[in-house]
């Protein structure tokens, strides 16, 4: 039996970013949405489908 693919977390994809707009403060550039939640929520609630835009973000360089 296959495992479920994990989740997507916004905050770990290039795309995402903090809209500093107070009714809206999550945002998503590959799906050029605001959201006042996580938008990889709002992606799932509308499409029935996890986020295929998710990027990883680069890793850090110390």
């Amino acid at each position: 039996m296959s495992q479920p693919a994990p989740t997507p977390q916004c905050r770990h994809c290039q795309h995402y970013y903090i809209t500093h707009d107070v009714r809206f403060p999550y945002g998503c550039r590959a799906m050029q949405i605001k959201s006042k939640r996580t938008p990889t929520l709002d992606v799932l609630e509308a499409t029935g489908r996890q986020c295929v835009m998710f990027a990883a973000k680069a890793a850090r360089q110390p």
